[in-house]
């Protein structure tokens, strides 16, 4: 005889009623962890999640069945997986949940998520959502760039140490060209690092300035960091991840949770925690109480927040300088991508039969 269906909870969520359905579901076996559970872990954090989210067109990652052994994501040419990215808003969704236009690189558009509310996260959570990948521009001006994001991405052969290590020469140099930035994990082996921006420039600048701070990074740190695109080319090396800012390109929202047996979470950091800290320090169970003692520490990130936000100018003028002085323009886009502007060759450089050989 089949067992009777756990009856859904009803959460209030400052003034909204959210409906948990199936909230015994286990969504994480290895750290027997339901629906209800992450739905409880987003609130427990509510105003940090919030304020990560607050007023970005938003891509859901889903996992409505859980991380069950074998379970995968879905790709852009198999979509039979387990898991999926939602670009549009879902069908059925309450009246309070807004939205944002944007456009992808192909120009075809989407209406996408744009939280206002906590309540938004929660029956997000719901629908299975782990982790928010929202954009870096707010939804009254989805051209306008107010988050720069600069990636540390561990290749093989390195790890959140080698990512940990490089960490301070960035803060050195975001102090130079007088941009504030804000580490945190990325759920995972890498470090991302925010900056609040003046929304003045569009993504195409804002990546450029990445590019610029990725490439004086690798001159300081040669044997640690690399900015090149081509996996082949890379080495055992940090790569500092330039097309994260390219349009339709997401990093993991602050606080959102990540699909791994640990269910790890993306964990704002102060920058001399870098060195005393692992990724799996931080997750479902244990962030709630770090997050009552010290707060929302990417306050300053928030679409609501008082400060203007830095100039890219600084940042922009070292690019001009490396084209000017070193010949150095632009880097490859993500393959999906239309050939842009400016951009070189998009070949690997093992495939380029017109690549000078020694």
């Amino acid at each position: 005889m089949a067992s009777a269906k756990t009856p859904p909870v009803e959460l209030e969520v400052e003034g909204r009623t959210v409906r948990v359905t199936s909230p015994d579901r286990v969504v994480f076996p290895t750290r027997d962890l339901t629906k209800l559970d992450v739905v409880r872990y987003f609130l427990s954090v509510g105003d940090g999640i919030l304020g990560a989210l607050l007023h970005r067109p938003t891509t859901l990652e889903r996992w409505p069945k859980g991380l069950f052994p074998g379970a995968r994501m879905s790709t852009r040419t198999d979509n039979s997986g387990d898991a999926f990215y939602q670009k549009r808003i879902p069908r059925g969704a309450p009246d309070y949940v807004r939205t944002a236009r944007i456009a992808f690189p192909s120009g075809r558009t989407a209406d996408e998520v744009c939280p206002s509310e906590l309540a938004v996260v929660a029956w997000a959570a719901n629908l299975g959502t782990l982790t928010f990948h929202p954009w870096p521009v707010l939804g009254r001006d989805v051209e306008a760039v107010d988050q720069l994001r600069i990636d540390l991405d561990p290749q093989p052969g390195t790890d959140f140490e080698d990512a940990a290590r490089v960490a301070p020469h960035l803060h050195e140099l975001l102090d130079e060209l007088g941009l504030p930035g804000y580490p945190k994990t990325s759920g995972g082996r890498g470090i991302h690092v925010f900056v609040p921006v003046a929304p003045e420039w569009d993504f195409v600048a804002a990546r450029r300035a990445t590019i610029a701070i990725g490439r004086e990074l690798e001159r300081r740190l040669p044997d640690q960091v690399t900015t090149k695109w081509w996996k082949e080319e890379r080495g055992s090396k940090i790569f500092v991840d330039y097309n994260q800012m390219a349009r339709d390109r997401t990093i993991a929202s602050a606080y959102s949770i990540r699909a791994n047996d640990r269910a790890t979470v993306s964990a704002p950091l102060r920058w001399d925690e870098l060195a005393d800290v692992h990724p799996d320090d931080f997750d479902v169970l244990t962030m709630p109480a770090r997050y009552s003692t010290v707060g929302d520490l990417f306050a300053p990130l928030r679409a609501d927040r008082t400060e203007p936000g830095a100039s890219l100018e600084p940042a922009l003028e070292l690019s001009r300088q490396d084209e000017a002085d070193h010949g150095l323009g632009d880097l490859p886009y993500p393959p999906e991508y239309p050939k842009m502007p400016g951009e070189p060759k998009r070949v690997q450089p093992s495939r380029d039969k017109d690549r000078p050989t020694d």
